[in-house]
């Protein structure tokens, strides 16, 4: 089966099978769409916006509050009031009264800076998420090319194995070659056959997880090598100290640090009194043994003051306290993760660019050998053998490029992701 035809089959196939229009993307337009649509960055997206609600309904706590209230029932009384005697009668009531916050021991402000933080610390999360789901992208991006020029190899050595065994049939016919190389050649090419056929399940793999990444299906044949070239930080030291400033990760727990302050400031309110602004009217008929209208208004400012309260509150304090500690020790713990995955992709990159010069030469050499021994083969000055085995060196020697051409880009995107700026840097 030809490469076109079996990509065209699995593109035609999986397309089928999830009713999604297959289009070719650049790796900027994979990346975009994969952020647009993917469920875990609309998870972040509206955890913002759920945050955002809740920095609404902590400022609410500036706001007057506003209840009324009504009732109507039977009321049974026997007092002073009565005469001790019992008196039966239709209770109604209606009242509506209002609070307005004057002090609180600054615990709604408190409260109104921590869902600030907690908000601010989602956005981060929504930086953070689409950085990973840009770098999984390019990922499964790189794979998909990977697999299909690897297919292309298996393919093309394929013909090789087919073109050696038709000499080798002629030859072993025309009683020049022997039946031992005749043998020795089929085997080869059923290896080679087997390839091929690991090379298919590879590409389809790819083309799956390239699915659940981005939500669409590629057309193989249209994604290409991405051009664009990533200048890379001076040094691995100036790397880092970009890192320590754009990571949303970092930021993120930053913003989780300004939410624990926020949360040990509201700790402190139940040391200070309570000073409120009350209003109160009620409507009352027949109540209290008394037939007739009660009619009252009242006013007043109104302080309140906890003395005890078993402690709760100072456990409270020192609770929040140990929880500031907390955050910035999980802000520290990510700093050291930040700086090791940086140095890990950073790392990573140099050697697979120091290799790629050596792989190339490997390659080149190969096909010299191969060009020798085909040459010698045919004056009988090589084996059948010794003419496999530089084929096989040469099919190795292209298969190691091509997966270290593709790494080397992927460790570029790796390094940018690890300092939070991959998407900055492809513009998306």
């Amino acid at each position: 089966m030809k490469v076109k035809h079996l990509i065209g089959v699995i593109g035609l196939g999986l397309v089928t099978s999830v009713g999604t229009t297959a289009q070719a993307q650049t790796i900027q337009e994979a990346i975009r769409t994969a952020i647009n649509s993917h469920p875990e960055v609309s998870a972040a997206k509206h955890e913002v916006l759920a945050r955002e609600q809740e920095i609404k309904g902590a400022k609410a706590g500036y706001l007057p509050t506003v209840d009324v209230a009504a009732g109507f029932g039977k009321e049974d009384t026997k007092s002073p009031t009565t005469g001790q005697q019992d008196v039966s009668l239709d209770r109604t009531e209606t009242s509506i009264s209002a609070r307005q916050l004057v002090f609180d021991g600054f615990a709604t402000r408190s409260e109104v800076k921590r869902q600030e933080a907690r908000t601010q610390s989602a956005r981060h999360e929504v930086e953070s998420t689409s950085e990973n789901i840009a770098l999984r992208t390019a990922e499964v991006y790189l794979s998909l090319l990977t697999q299909a020029d690897l297919l292309k190899l298996a393919e093309a050595s394929l013909q090789e194995h087919k073109s050696i065994y038709d000499q080798m049939t002629l030859r072993n016919q025309s009683g020049v070659g022997s039946r031992a190389d005749l043998d020795q050649i089929a085997a080869r090419l059923a290896l080679a056959e087997s390839n091929v056929v690991v090379a298919q399940a590879n590409l389809m793999d790819a083309v799956t997880n390239y699915y659940r990444v981005t939500g669409v299906m590629p057309e193989v044949e249209a994604l290409s090598m991405p051009s664009n070239n990533i200048d890379l930080p001076a040094n691995l030291e100036d790397a880092v100290e970009l890192a320590l400033q754009s990571h949303p990760t970092l930021k993120t727990a930053n913003a989780d640090i300004d939410a624990t302050i926020a949360q040990a400031e509201a700790a402190k309110a139940p040391f200070w009194p309570d000073v409120r602004l009350e209003a109160d009217a009620s409507w009352n008929e027949d109540t209290g043994g008394v037939v007739g209208e009660d009619e009252r208004q009242v006013i007043a400012l109104r302080m309140r003051y906890n003395l005890y309260r078993g402690g709760a509150d100072k456990a409270r304090r020192k609770q929040t306290h140990y929880l500031l500690e907390e955050s910035k020790d999980v802000r520290n713990n990510t700093s050291r993760q930040v700086v090791e995955g940086l140095r890990l992709s950073w790392t990573a990159f140099e050697s697979v660019s120091s290799q790629l010069q050596y792989l190339q030469a490997h390659v080149d050499a190969a096909q010299a050998t191969k060009q020798a021994y085909i040459n010698q083969f045919n004056i009988g000055r090589r084996t059948l053998l010794d003419l496999l085995n530089t084929e096989n060196e040469v099919v190795d020697a292209k298969r190691n490029l091509i997966r270290a051409s593709y790494n080397q880009k992927l460790t570029e995107y790796r390094i940018y992701n690890s300092m939070g700026l991959l998407l900055q840097k492809l513009a998306i």
